[in-house]
């Protein structure tokens, strides 16, 4: 099988091409893989070129090293949708060696034992050389942003994450961050900036759509596929149960998984609402500010191994872990083949959309459409793992 390596020597900490050149080239080598090509990264969306570039001459399935994080596969992703055509239809296995900022997918595939354990890096390339490899599937989500009047609609892709409301303020705002806070750091600087901002939008889940009920521990058919907002949290994943190793924002995806290669594919959507809270009346500041302190507490339970999908509503200021039959979950848990997210048009920071980190902007009266797919261009993605 032909095999391709390639990393972002910038990404993340700036570790990878130490980390290419003194362990993971060599313990090919040791194993007789000789990549048929080692290409460096030098700008943004060079991944992809590259990647298109080496599988235009390929016969059959290829394997990838990968050194970089969540948004260089992101981009690789991105330049496959963008194509007419790769030349290429099969499947693509990709070796992860994780070099970026928060490594999500990887995390996610091998989740870290403690927070005092050094994370062992080299696992799904273990993989690729294992006498018996194996590898995993990978469901994408597509994003198109719809407006009226007909012009092409813009698209993205993920593997890991797409997000509007907080989420992707977040993101908007962590990257003015990113030159004096590298680390993950940046992103709890860009949360406390934007947690007392509520979004105003509506959303519909597209079918087949199930919500998680606490009280039984499963999933149960959705009573209505419509919510009103605001939206205070609206954050959907793939393939993953977290988006930092320790923060497993929807970790239903590993405690109770959806189907192997379901048909159709699925997201896993957490939404938080605040007028579902019933000592929440109105819009008010010092509501926001109320409810800011209830979303920090339910924020922090995804830190706390995903613990904020069972916290319920208490009085006041409270919020409960775990509470008894009836009493209002904080967070909505939905799994849908997709969602459609329509901002109100006065609301410019309802308007963000991220996925994987690329952050994109619906146009006036548009709205964001995300669907689950397996493949895109012929092409499907594995992760060995």
């Amino acid at each position: 099988m032909p095999l391709f390596v390639i990393y972002n020597p910038v990404c993340g900490r700036g570790e990878a091409t130490r980390l290419f050149n003194d362990t993971v080239i060599p313990l090919l080598k040791e194993h007789g893989r000789e990549p048929d090509k080692v290409e460096v990264t030098t700008h943004a969306g060079h991944a992809g070129d590259l990647v298109i570039d080496f599988l235009q001459s390929a016969k059959g399935p290829v394997s990838i090293v990968l050194g970089s994080g969540d948004g260089t596969l992101h981009e690789i992703l991105y330049a496959f949708q963008a194509a007419r055509t790769t030349g290429y239809i099969g499947d693509v296995n990709l070796a992860l060696v994780p070099c970026g900022t928060a490594n999500a997918l990887y995390s996610s595939l091998f989740p870290p034992q403690s927070a005092d354990a050094q994370p062992d890096v080299l696992l799904s390339l273990h993989m690729l050389l294992s006498e018996s490899p194996s590898t995993r599937p990978l469901t994408l989500a597509i994003t198109s942003l719809e407006a009226p009047g007909g012009d092409e609609p813009q698209s993205s892709i993920s593997a890991v994450v797409t997000s509007t409301a907080l989420h992707a303020s977040i993101l908007h705002d962590s990257e003015a961050l990113r030159a004096a806070h590298p680390g993950i750091e940046r992103f709890k600087m860009a949360a406390q900036q934007n947690i007392t901002r509520w979004y105003s939008a509506s959303v519909r889940f597209l079918p087949p759509c199930s919500i998680y009920r606490a009280t039984d521990n499963q999933f149960v058919p959705c009573d209505t596929t419509d919510f009103a907002g605001p939206f205070v949290y609206f954050l959907s994943t793939v393939n993953v149960d977290r988006l930092e190793p320790f923060f497993r924002i929807t970790p239903l995806h590993a405690i109770i998984p959806p189907p192997a290669r379901p048909e159709p594919p699925t997201l896993d959507v957490v939404v938080v609402r605040p007028l579902r809270d019933k000592s929440i009346h109105d819009n008010s500041l010092d509501s926001r500010e109320q409810f800011s302190r209830k979303c920090m507490t339910v924020l922090g339970g995804a830190y706390q191994d995903g613990a904020h999908v069972k916290m319920t509503y208490g009085e006041g200021d409270q919020v409960s872990q775990g509470g008894g039959q009836g009493e209002e979950s904080v967070v909505e848990y939905i799994r849908c083949r997709g969602w459609e997210w329509v901002p109100d048009s006065a609301d410019e920071t309802a308007h963000f959309v991220c996925a994987d980190g690329e952050i994109l902007h619906i146009r006036p009266d548009g709205k964001a459409v995300c669907t689950a797919v397996h493949e895109v261009n012929g092409c499907s993605f594995h992760v060995y793992a």
